[in-house]
């Protein structure tokens, strides 16, 4: 797996406006949300469910994923928690 380092200009390069990590606590819920950001993750430790609508992805390690700007969804995370890097591209 590449490095955060490597991950984060990466993106930026491709038009990112920020690039963080992000950490859950082990059986965390996100009830139904939406953000002001397209975002382009990967998933680093742990497993986690990404939910839109009526459709549930169920993500480990190495596995991306991308929640579009204004998107409805919501996030259960694993007995371990989970951990991955997003990296964002505000509204235009």
């Amino acid at each position: 797996m590449e490095s955060f380092d490597s991950f984060r200009e990466r993106s930026l390069k491709a038009g990112a406006d920020e690039v963080v990590e992000r950490r859950y606590a082990p059986g965390q819920i996100v009830d139904t949300h939406t953000h002001e950001f397209d975002a382009q993750a990967v998933v680093t430790e742990g497993e986690m469910w990404l939910t839109f609508g009526t459709h549930t992805q169920h993500l480990g390690v190495g596995d991306t994923f991308h929640v579009p700007l204004g998107t409805p969804h919501s996030e259960k995370y694993g007995p371990q928690g989970a951990t991955y890097w997003v990296a964002r591209r505000n509204a235009r």
